[in-house]
């Protein structure tokens, strides 16, 4: 590139920060947003499901049967909340929403044990969040089995007898030792927000020279199509590294997320993210010459695949075959995966060939899509 092309694109380059100094709107979008959809996303989505609202039917009343639930009342998985007397005020308490599950105890509980019988204990549950049930299900599932092996151990002892050899599996969580759902979701949230703000602040920059009459002026001008999508592309480049250093300075002092990796090659790599969301962005705002649509069809082409389709909350080899093979052509699905890489297990380049490769043909064909585009609009035009 010649002296004489970087002076054309600085000078494009300058005109574009000055439009998205004058229009609020764009910036605001550009910087706010970010900020604000981190925060939601950050403290409001949880996939931690602890303090489940519980009441308890004791119809046994013994003192075997309030131990029992002492290791409920002392888990952080449950809270009880009240205690029913009928199954009337267990439907009642479930029917309103102030519980998600009861806990019947039999008036038996305590003659079955003492008699070496299991005793019943019937959990209800609103089924009606299907997962949330699921998992409640499983919680007392554990209190229970670690109930009836210290039950089991304190039998033998009471006869001098030691218990027969068992199974002790003890795990080790690697990369996220207290399972804290916020260290999985905050580096997917930035890869998401930046996929979706990238893409929909671009989609407007040309479609808006269109509306307002000045993209014939341009073309006038000795300016080539290179230089004016490159001029174009800059502003927004910064904005989206201020953006994503934003995210990560987040994520590191507010969410308490971990950062293992190399701060170059995240850079490196993020570029090539960024380059192909901005391009994606520009070559929606050729096509669509309108803002109102240029900002629906990049809504559409980044919002709803970014966040089901990349791996973001939904894991992948759970959707059906179909969907897996559509996920391949998500861009976020792979930068997700880097930033997943880099925050929490310190890969290097080595462990993420994969990504690298598609990033750099995502870049690389977005960009010439978008060069492409725009000098045959200007051909028809």
């Amino acid at each position: 590139m010649t002296k004489e092309n970087l002076k054309r694109v600085r000078a494009i380059a300058w005109k574009e920060f000055i439009q998205i100094k004058r229009d609020p709107r764009s910036l605001g979008l550009s910087l706010a947003i970010p900020i604000f959809l981190l925060f939601i996303f950050g403290y409001g989505l949880s996939l931690d499901i602890d303090h489940i609202r519980t009441v308890v039917w004791n119809r046994d009343g013994s003192q075997l049967s309030r131990d029992f639930l002492l290791n409920f009342e002392y888990s952080k998985y449950f809270k009880i909340i009240g205690h029913a007397d009928n199954y009337r005020d267990i439907q009642h308490m479930i029917d309103s929403g102030k519980v998600l599950m009861a806990l019947v105890i039999d008036r038996d509980f305590s003659h079955y044990l003492n008699s070496g019988k299991p005793a019943p204990l019937q959990l209800i549950i609103d089924g009606s969040d299907a997962n949330t049930a699921t998992i409640a299900r499983g919680y007392v599932q554990t209190v229970v089995g670690t109930y009836n092996i210290k039950l089991f151990n304190s039998t033998f002892a009471e006869y001098g007898l030691r218990p027969p050899k068992s199974v002790d599996a003890r795990s080790r969580i690697w990369f996220n030792e207290g399972l804290k759902s916020t260290w999985f979701i905050v580096p997917g949230v930035i890869g998401v927000i930046i996929m979706i703000i990238s893409a929909l602040v671009t989609s407007l920059c040309v479609a808006r020279e269109w509306e307002r009459g000045t993209m014939e002026q341009l073309i006038s001008t000795p300016v080539k199509s290179t230089e004016l999508i490159i001029g174009k592309f800059i502003p927004y480049f910064v904005i989206g590294f201020f953006d994503l250093g934003l995210g990560v300075l987040m994520a590191r002092f507010l969410f308490g997320v971990p950062f293992k990796g190399s701060y170059f090659l995240f850079i490196v790599l993020s570029t090539l993210f960024l380059t192909g969301a901005l391009a994606q962005g520009i070559t929606i705002s050729v096509v669509a010459r309108s803002q109102l649509m240029a900002s629906q069809l990049a809504s559409l082409a980044t919002l709803i695949p970014t966040i089901l389709l990349s791996g973001f909350i939904y894991p992948i080899f759970n959707m059906p075959k179909a969907l897996q093979t559509v996920t391949y052509l998500i861009p976020a699905r792979y930068y997700i995966v880097i930033l997943r890489e880099m925050f929490l297990k310190g890969g290097g380049i080595d462990t993420m060939w994969d990504e690298m490769i598609f990033l750099v043909l995502f870049a690389s064909l977005a960009f010439v899509l978008a060069i492409r585009k725009f000098k045959k609009k200007v051909i028809l035009k």
